[in-house]
Protein backbone atom coordinates (compact mmCIF):
# COMPACT_ATOMS: atom_id res chain seq x y z
CA UNK A 1 0.00 0.00 0.00
CA UNK A 2 2.83 2.35 0.88
CA UNK A 3 4.67 1.52 -2.34
CA UNK A 4 1.50 2.17 -4.32
CA UNK A 5 1.05 5.52 -2.58
CA UNK A 6 4.65 6.47 -3.31
CA UNK A 7 4.16 5.53 -6.94
CA UNK A 8 1.09 7.72 -7.18
CA UNK A 9 2.97 10.62 -5.63
CA UNK A 10 5.84 10.14 -8.03
CA UNK A 11 3.47 10.07 -11.02
CA UNK A 12 1.68 13.16 -9.75
CA UNK A 13 4.98 14.96 -9.27
CA UNK A 14 6.11 13.99 -12.76
CA UNK A 15 2.81 15.19 -14.21
CA UNK A 16 3.11 18.52 -12.41
CA UNK A 17 6.70 18.87 -13.61
CA UNK A 18 5.62 18.21 -17.19
CA UNK A 19 2.81 20.75 -16.92
CA UNK A 20 5.28 23.22 -15.40
CA UNK A 21 7.60 22.95 -18.39
CA UNK A 22 4.70 23.47 -20.80
CA UNK A 23 3.46 26.42 -18.73
CA UNK A 24 6.95 27.95 -18.81
CA UNK A 25 6.95 27.79 -22.61
CA UNK A 26 3.47 29.37 -22.78
CA UNK A 27 4.44 32.14 -20.32
CA UNK A 28 7.57 32.91 -22.32
CA UNK A 29 5.70 33.11 -25.64
CA UNK A 30 2.87 35.20 -24.21
CA UNK A 31 5.35 37.61 -22.59
CA UNK A 32 7.20 38.03 -25.87
CA UNK A 33 3.95 38.63 -27.76
CA UNK A 34 2.64 41.19 -25.26
CA UNK A 35 5.85 43.15 -24.62
CA UNK A 36 7.29 43.07 -28.13
CA UNK A 37 4.07 43.95 -29.93
CA UNK A 38 4.94 46.64 -32.46
CA UNK A 39 8.58 46.62 -31.35
CA UNK A 40 11.01 46.11 -34.21
CA UNK A 41 13.95 44.85 -32.14
CA UNK A 42 11.88 42.27 -30.17
CA UNK A 43 14.25 41.98 -27.21
CA UNK A 44 12.48 43.23 -24.11
CA UNK A 45 9.91 40.46 -24.27
CA UNK A 46 12.59 37.84 -24.87
CA UNK A 47 14.57 38.85 -21.82
CA UNK A 48 11.54 39.17 -19.53
CA UNK A 49 10.07 35.99 -20.99
CA UNK A 50 13.21 34.01 -20.22
CA UNK A 51 13.24 35.31 -16.67
CA UNK A 52 9.53 34.54 -16.16
CA UNK A 53 9.94 31.02 -17.55
CA UNK A 54 12.83 30.34 -15.18
CA UNK A 55 10.71 31.48 -12.22
CA UNK A 56 7.85 29.22 -13.33
CA UNK A 57 10.17 26.22 -13.74
CA UNK A 58 11.78 26.72 -10.32
CA UNK A 59 8.44 27.15 -8.52
CA UNK A 60 6.86 24.23 -10.37
CA UNK A 61 9.83 21.95 -9.71
CA UNK A 62 9.71 22.68 -5.97
CA UNK A 63 5.98 21.95 -5.91
CA UNK A 64 6.42 18.76 -7.93
CA UNK A 65 9.09 17.51 -5.53
CA UNK A 66 6.81 18.16 -2.58
CA UNK A 67 3.98 16.22 -4.26
CA UNK A 68 6.40 13.36 -4.88
CA UNK A 69 7.02 13.14 -1.16
CA UNK A 70 10.55 14.53 -1.10
CA UNK A 71 11.67 16.76 1.76
CA UNK A 72 12.20 20.07 0.00
CA UNK A 73 12.95 22.15 3.12
CA UNK A 74 16.43 20.72 3.85
CA UNK A 75 17.25 20.87 0.15
CA UNK A 76 16.28 24.52 -0.03
CA UNK A 77 18.36 25.25 3.05
CA UNK A 78 21.38 23.62 1.49
CA UNK A 79 20.74 25.40 -1.79
CA UNK A 80 20.42 28.69 0.10
CA UNK A 81 23.82 28.30 1.72
CA UNK A 82 25.32 27.14 -1.54
CA UNK A 83 23.60 29.98 -3.36
CA UNK A 84 25.26 32.56 -1.12
CA UNK A 85 28.67 31.06 -1.81
CA UNK A 86 27.86 30.89 -5.51
CA UNK A 87 26.70 34.51 -5.53
CA UNK A 88 30.07 35.67 -4.15
CA UNK A 89 31.89 33.56 -6.70
CA UNK A 90 29.77 34.82 -9.60
CA UNK A 91 29.44 38.52 -8.82
CA UNK A 92 30.36 39.56 -12.36
CA UNK A 93 27.77 37.23 -13.89
CA UNK A 94 25.07 38.47 -11.52
CA UNK A 95 25.97 42.13 -12.09
CA UNK A 96 25.74 41.63 -15.85
CA UNK A 97 22.42 39.84 -15.38
CA UNK A 98 20.94 42.71 -13.35
CA UNK A 99 22.44 45.28 -15.72
CA UNK A 100 20.86 43.45 -18.67
CA UNK A 101 17.43 43.73 -17.06
CA UNK A 102 17.97 47.43 -16.32
CA UNK A 103 19.05 48.05 -19.92
CA UNK A 104 15.81 46.47 -21.11
CA UNK A 105 13.77 48.58 -18.71
CA UNK A 106 15.52 51.89 -19.35
CA UNK A 107 15.97 51.28 -23.11
CA UNK A 108 18.81 53.74 -23.81
CA UNK A 109 19.17 52.03 -27.19
CA UNK A 110 17.60 49.33 -29.33
CA UNK A 111 18.87 46.76 -31.77
CA UNK A 112 19.91 48.59 -34.92
CA UNK A 113 20.85 51.83 -33.13
CA UNK A 114 24.34 53.24 -33.64
CA UNK A 115 25.92 53.99 -30.27
CA UNK A 116 29.19 54.75 -28.54
CA UNK A 117 30.00 53.13 -25.20
CA UNK A 118 33.43 53.41 -23.64
CA UNK A 119 36.03 53.12 -26.37
CA UNK A 120 33.73 51.42 -28.88
CA UNK A 121 31.35 52.72 -31.53
CA UNK A 122 29.09 50.71 -33.78
CA UNK A 123 25.67 49.28 -34.51
CA UNK A 124 23.85 47.26 -31.82
CA UNK A 125 23.18 43.73 -33.08
CA UNK A 126 21.94 42.03 -29.93
CA UNK A 127 21.13 42.69 -26.27
CA UNK A 128 20.86 39.77 -23.88
CA UNK A 129 21.20 39.14 -20.16
CA UNK A 130 24.99 38.96 -20.34
CA UNK A 131 26.29 41.35 -22.96
CA UNK A 132 25.62 43.83 -25.74
CA UNK A 133 26.84 42.69 -29.16
CA UNK A 134 28.18 45.60 -31.18
CA UNK A 135 29.35 45.62 -34.78
CA UNK A 136 31.96 48.35 -35.11
CA UNK A 137 32.42 50.43 -38.24
CA UNK A 138 35.56 48.40 -38.98
CA UNK A 139 33.40 45.26 -39.25
CA UNK A 140 34.57 43.83 -35.90
CA UNK A 141 32.07 42.17 -33.54
CA UNK A 142 32.54 43.32 -29.94
CA UNK A 143 30.79 41.88 -26.89
CA UNK A 144 30.39 44.53 -24.18
CA UNK A 145 29.47 43.33 -20.67
CA UNK A 146 26.13 44.79 -19.63
CA UNK A 147 27.52 46.14 -16.36
CA UNK A 148 30.21 48.13 -18.19
CA UNK A 149 27.70 49.52 -20.68
CA UNK A 150 25.33 50.58 -17.90
CA UNK A 151 28.11 52.27 -15.92
CA UNK A 152 29.58 54.10 -18.93
CA UNK A 153 28.29 57.12 -20.78
CA UNK A 154 26.15 56.00 -23.73
CA UNK A 155 25.93 58.12 -26.87
CA UNK A 156 23.02 57.10 -29.07
CA UNK A 157 23.58 58.60 -32.52
CA UNK A 158 20.29 57.39 -33.97
CA UNK A 159 17.96 58.18 -31.06
CA UNK A 160 17.04 61.41 -32.85
CA UNK A 161 16.59 61.75 -36.62
CA UNK A 162 19.22 64.49 -37.05
CA UNK A 163 22.70 65.21 -35.69
CA UNK A 164 24.84 68.33 -35.96
CA UNK A 165 28.48 68.31 -37.02
CA UNK A 166 30.99 71.17 -37.00
CA UNK A 167 34.21 71.65 -38.95
CA UNK A 168 36.68 74.52 -38.63
CA UNK A 169 38.16 76.43 -41.54
CA UNK A 170 40.74 79.21 -41.43
CA UNK A 171 40.91 82.24 -43.75
CA UNK A 172 43.50 84.97 -44.20
CA UNK A 173 43.38 88.04 -41.97
CA UNK A 174 42.68 90.35 -44.90
CA UNK A 175 39.51 88.40 -45.87
CA UNK A 176 36.07 90.00 -45.89
CA UNK A 177 34.46 87.89 -43.16
CA UNK A 178 30.87 88.62 -44.11
CA UNK A 179 31.60 87.60 -47.68
CA UNK A 180 33.40 84.48 -46.45
CA UNK A 181 30.41 83.50 -44.30
CA UNK A 182 28.09 83.97 -47.26
CA UNK A 183 30.30 81.78 -49.47
CA UNK A 184 30.39 79.02 -46.82
CA UNK A 185 26.62 79.01 -46.34
CA UNK A 186 26.02 78.91 -50.10
CA UNK A 187 28.44 75.99 -50.39
CA UNK A 188 26.62 74.10 -47.63
CA UNK A 189 23.28 74.67 -49.35
CA UNK A 190 24.60 72.78 -52.40
CA UNK A 191 25.47 69.65 -50.37
CA UNK A 192 22.71 67.04 -50.58
CA UNK A 193 23.59 65.44 -47.23
CA UNK A 194 23.04 68.75 -45.39
CA UNK A 195 19.41 69.39 -44.39
CA UNK A 196 17.84 72.79 -44.91
CA UNK A 197 16.03 72.90 -41.54
CA UNK A 198 17.78 73.64 -39.23
CA UNK A 199 19.88 75.70 -41.64
CA UNK A 200 23.71 75.63 -41.76
CA UNK A 201 25.62 78.19 -39.72
CA UNK A 202 29.04 79.81 -40.02
CA UNK A 203 30.44 81.69 -37.03
CA UNK A 204 33.76 83.43 -36.46
CA UNK A 205 35.32 81.34 -33.71
CA UNK A 206 38.77 82.71 -32.93
CA UNK A 207 41.77 84.69 -34.13
CA UNK A 208 44.52 82.15 -34.67
CA UNK A 209 48.26 82.61 -35.20
CA UNK A 210 47.97 82.53 -38.99
CA UNK A 211 44.26 82.71 -39.74
CA UNK A 212 40.83 83.76 -38.59
CA UNK A 213 39.05 80.54 -37.73
CA UNK A 214 35.41 80.02 -38.68
CA UNK A 215 33.28 77.16 -37.38
CA UNK A 216 30.89 75.66 -39.92
CA UNK A 217 27.88 73.92 -38.35
CA UNK A 218 25.36 71.87 -40.28
CA UNK A 219 22.73 69.18 -39.66
CA UNK A 220 22.49 65.79 -41.34
CA UNK A 221 20.91 62.35 -40.95
CA UNK A 222 21.83 60.68 -37.68
CA UNK A 223 23.66 57.57 -38.94
CA UNK A 224 27.45 57.55 -39.04
CA UNK A 225 27.65 56.98 -42.80
CA UNK A 226 25.67 60.17 -43.39
CA UNK A 227 27.90 61.98 -40.89
CA UNK A 228 31.06 61.17 -42.81
CA UNK A 229 29.53 61.77 -46.24
CA UNK A 230 28.26 65.17 -45.12
CA UNK A 231 31.61 66.07 -43.57
CA UNK A 232 33.48 65.14 -46.74
CA UNK A 233 31.05 66.88 -49.09
CA UNK A 234 30.95 70.07 -47.01
CA UNK A 235 34.75 70.25 -46.90
CA UNK A 236 34.99 69.74 -50.66
CA UNK A 237 32.24 72.27 -51.38
CA UNK A 238 33.80 74.96 -49.13
CA UNK A 239 37.27 74.46 -50.63
CA UNK A 240 35.89 74.60 -54.17
CA UNK A 241 33.89 77.75 -53.38
CA UNK A 242 36.95 79.41 -51.79
CA UNK A 243 39.05 78.64 -54.86
CA UNK A 244 36.44 80.12 -57.18
CA UNK A 245 36.05 83.24 -55.02
CA UNK A 246 39.77 83.74 -54.44
CA UNK A 247 39.54 83.26 -50.66
CA UNK A 248 42.87 82.15 -49.18
CA UNK A 249 43.26 79.39 -46.60
CA UNK A 250 46.68 80.38 -45.20
CA UNK A 251 49.53 78.09 -44.24
CA UNK A 252 50.90 78.39 -40.69
CA UNK A 253 53.21 81.43 -40.56
CA UNK A 254 55.86 82.69 -38.14
CA UNK A 255 57.32 86.19 -37.96
CA UNK A 256 60.91 86.47 -36.72
CA UNK A 257 62.03 89.71 -35.10
CA UNK A 258 65.68 90.20 -34.16
CA UNK A 259 65.36 93.36 -32.14
CA UNK A 260 66.84 96.83 -32.70
CA UNK A 261 70.25 96.89 -34.37
CA UNK A 262 70.37 93.10 -34.99
CA UNK A 263 70.21 91.74 -38.53
CA UNK A 264 72.05 88.42 -38.09
CA UNK A 265 70.41 85.01 -38.15
CA UNK A 266 72.49 82.18 -36.69
CA UNK A 267 71.93 78.81 -38.32
CA UNK A 268 72.51 75.46 -36.57
CA UNK A 269 75.65 74.56 -38.60
CA UNK A 270 77.33 77.82 -37.61
CA UNK A 271 76.84 79.63 -40.92
CA UNK A 272 75.66 83.20 -40.77
CA UNK A 273 73.26 84.99 -43.06
CA UNK A 274 72.89 88.74 -42.85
Amino acid sequence: MIDELDSQRALLGAAVLGLTLMLAVVVRRVTITVLDRGDSDRHTGRVVGRLASVVVVVAGTVYALELAGLQVGPMLGALGIGGIALAFAAQDILSNFVAGILLQVRRPFRVGDEIASGDFEGRVEDVNLRSVRLRTYDGVTVYLPNAEVLQSAISNYTKTPLNRTAIAVGVAYDSDLERVRSIILSACDDVSEVVADPPPEAWVESFGDSSINIEVRYWHAADIASRWRARNDVALAVKRAFDEAGVTIPFPQRTLWFGPGSTTLRVEDGQQEG
